[in-house]
């Protein structure tokens, strides 16, 4: 995709820095979230059991629920546990055409997953044994690891403690 140069790209950087200077607050004046945090993320799957086997069995995210999804008949409705009481939830609609993932507006860029050094190595290290490509340290982001799902859904191993980004804590 082609990225922005010259006027345009000093357009869009002052831009944002407007939109910082109006609406980013300084940690202690930010009002208490209106919510508890994620229950689950709900994405979309095209096959249940490639989607069980590579989140359970590649990458260790314990399935916890498999039912029928209450508003689809025929539809499953799963839950894989991403630790911190998080779930990552999925449907599939059996009888929809659903065409190749792509990056475009209310599509999910990637989902960025904490870990720690140790989880890290042993993600990277199934990854090779599986023969499944990623983007990740050798770009100079040695912290990232990107893999897409077999649906297509983004997803980043990030070497760093929740609520944190680039080494500097976002909550106080």
């Amino acid at each position: 995709m082609p990225q922005p140069q010259g006027a345009e790209l000093e357009a869009i950087r002052t831009r944002r820095d407007e939109l910082r200077d109006q609406y980013l607050m300084p940690s202690g004046k930010r009002p208490a979230p209106t919510v508890k945090g994620f229950h689950h993320v709900a994405l979309i799957c095209k096959d249940v059991e490639e989607t069980i086997r590579f989140y359970q069995e590649l990458l260790g995210f314990p399935l916890v629920e498999l039912v029928e999804n209450r508003d689809y008949a025929g539809s499953s409705h799963f839950f894989f546990d991403v630790g911190n009481r998080n779930l990552l939830g999925f449907f599939d609609f059996p009888g929809h055409d659903h065409p190749p993932f792509e990056e475009t507006i209310g599509a999910v860029q990637h989902i960025a997953l904490s870990t720690d050094a140790d989880n890290f190595a042993a993600a990277r290290e199934r990854l090779d044994e599986a023969g499944i490509s990623y983007v990740g340290p050798d770009r100079g982001i040695d912290d990232s690891l990107y893999i897409r799902d077999p649906n297509g859904i983004g997803l980043e191993f990030y070497r760093e403690e929740l609520a944190v980004f680039n080494g500097t804590p976002l909550l106080g």
